[in-house]
Formats: C-alpha cells, structure tokens, sequence
C-alpha cells in the first residue's frame, strides 16, 4: 500500500497555495503532468479527494482542508531536520557543469532542493555547450557535469535518453535550395559530427549558413526558416516538421544525456549533488 511521504505533500502545497496545478507545478518546477499524478497518488492513498475545481483552477476539499496544516507542520520539521543533520557535515564549494538548453528546465530543480538542504556548500555552476565537460572532469576542473554522448560509457550515469531528427521550417521550401542552408554547432562535439556525416550521405551540396554554441540557437535558425538543422526531438515545435528518408536523409542515432564525476570523487558533496540530479531528473 502506498504510503504519504514528502514529496506528494510538497506538491499538495504547492497547489494549495497557487490554486492551480499548473501554477503550484511551475513553483516546485515540475512539469503539470507531473504534478497532477503527484496529487493523483496522494489522493488514492488518502481515499478522497484533496482539491475541487473553481473556475479555471482548484480549491481544498474538505479533506485538503485538514491535509493543509499536518503538511505544512510534516514538510517544516523535514526541512529543520535535514539543516541540522547536514549543516556540519556538508561544506565547501562544489563545481557542476550543466549544457546550457537544459540549465531553465532542470536546473532550478537541481539547486534548489540542494542548496535547501546543504547550505553550507556553495555551488560554482558552469552553462555551456557539453562537449568541453568531459576533459574538465577530467582535469578536475569539474565536480560534477551533465552531458551527452551517443554511446554512454562505464561509469556514466544515464540521465535521460532522446532520439535526435532533422528538421526544417514548415513555412519554408529549403530542400529546394542548392546548395542545401545548415544550421550546426559550432565546436567540436559529437552532434557536428554526425550531422556532417549525414549530410555527406545525401550526396547533396550543402553550405553552413549558420553556427551556435547552443541548443536555442540553432532551434531559431530553423525556427526563421534559414536552414535545417539536426536536434533532440524535444526541440520539436509546431512550426518545424522532421526530415526522413523521403528527404535524403537516414534514422538518426539516440542522443543520451549523462551524469559524469571526477576522479576519486566519492566526497560527501558530490555524492549529495549525484543524487539531488537524479531526483530532479526523476521528478520532470
């Protein structure tokens, strides 16, 4: 049988206050389909229902009504609880590399539920293009980074795995262009390669018309309609569509998202933050 834990009474609190599961899911940054299963859960294990609908958002129950303050008290002594445990243990500064497209959707949650509980450890976070991560670890100029690769390695964490496509402006005709408008990354990394590879597999001439360091920046060239680029199908939207074997072009290979650490870095600190990203990852 499932039993209450903090993480649904956080959520419960989180709407509670907004009066809107998409508001309260915005406040713990989760997405809305997350929150609501969260509040699904705890209502199976309470029996009843904890929120009504209200016009466009939700009010309490008469059962969230009584839920409210035991949540508040129960997440407050948590959370004291958690400062005093950890406040003397966990101390100093800790380096975490994150790529830049995935810093506003996951980092907030990452920091957030860290800082929270390990106050004294103060967070030196670098947002950048992954592919510089690996040899910082390396180097020990990095604590801990979030990157991809196409083909994990031992002792990489997976975090997340995505195909990745090649799209185009759907209000755009640029596959009659010659030479064929790129839209690429612009350092050496592993989806630069590929998409080379794949364009010299269509045999067409093609012209870089475009380079980014970032994930967004690459999305507006194709978002404008300048030219196609290779992404993550998240980076899908309604305005682009994917090219495929119809277009000249072969199923691209699965992008995967990865936790790697330093050597010898089995601290206190680093051990906390691995397993603070994975509950961020877990929870999107």
């Amino acid at each position: 049988m499932d039993q209450l834990n903090s993480d649904l009474l956080r959520t419960f609190l989180a709407v509670a206050d907004a009066g809107s599961v998409t508001e309260g899911a915005a406040r713990i940054h989760r997405s809305q389909s997350a929150a609501s299963l969260q509040i699904r859960k705890l209502e199976d294990v309470l029996g009843q229902p904890i929120f009504e609908r209200h016009g466009r958002g939700v009010v309490l129950s008469a059962a969230g009504e009584r839920l409210l303050p035991v949540a508040r008290d129960v997440t407050g002594r948590l959370d004291a609880a958690l400062r005093d445990l950890t406040a003397d243990d966990l101390h100093g500064t800790l380096r975490l590399g994150i790529p830049d497209d995935q810093s506003k959707e996951v980092l907030s949650r990452i920091v957030g539920a860290f800082a929270q509980s390990h106050p004294l450890v103060d967070l030196d976070v670098t947002c950048a293009l992954g592919a510089g991560f690996p040899e910082a670890l390396a180097a020990s100029r990095l604590d801990l980074a979030i990157y991809e690769v196409a083909q994990p390695q031992q002792g990489l964490d997976v975090l997340r795995r995505e195909r990745t496509c090649w799209m185009v402006s759907r209000h755009h005709d640029l596959m009659a262009r010659d030479p064929l408008p790129v839209a690429l990354f612009d350092r050496d990394c592993w989806w630069r390669d590929v998409a080379l590879e794949a364009l010299r597999k269509t045999q067409r001439p093609y012209r870089i018309v475009y380079s980014s360091q970032s994930v967004a920046g690459v999305a507006a060239a194709l978002e404008s309609g300048i030219a196609i680029g290779l992404l993550g199908e998240t980076s899908m939207s309604p305005n682009l569509r994917q090219l495929g074997p119809q277009d000249g072009f072969d199923k691209m290979p699965v992008s995967s998202l990865v936790l790697g650490l330093r050597p010898d870095a089995a601290t206190p600190p680093i051990l906390a933050m691995k397993a603070a990203i994975h509950r961020a990852f877990e929870g999107a």
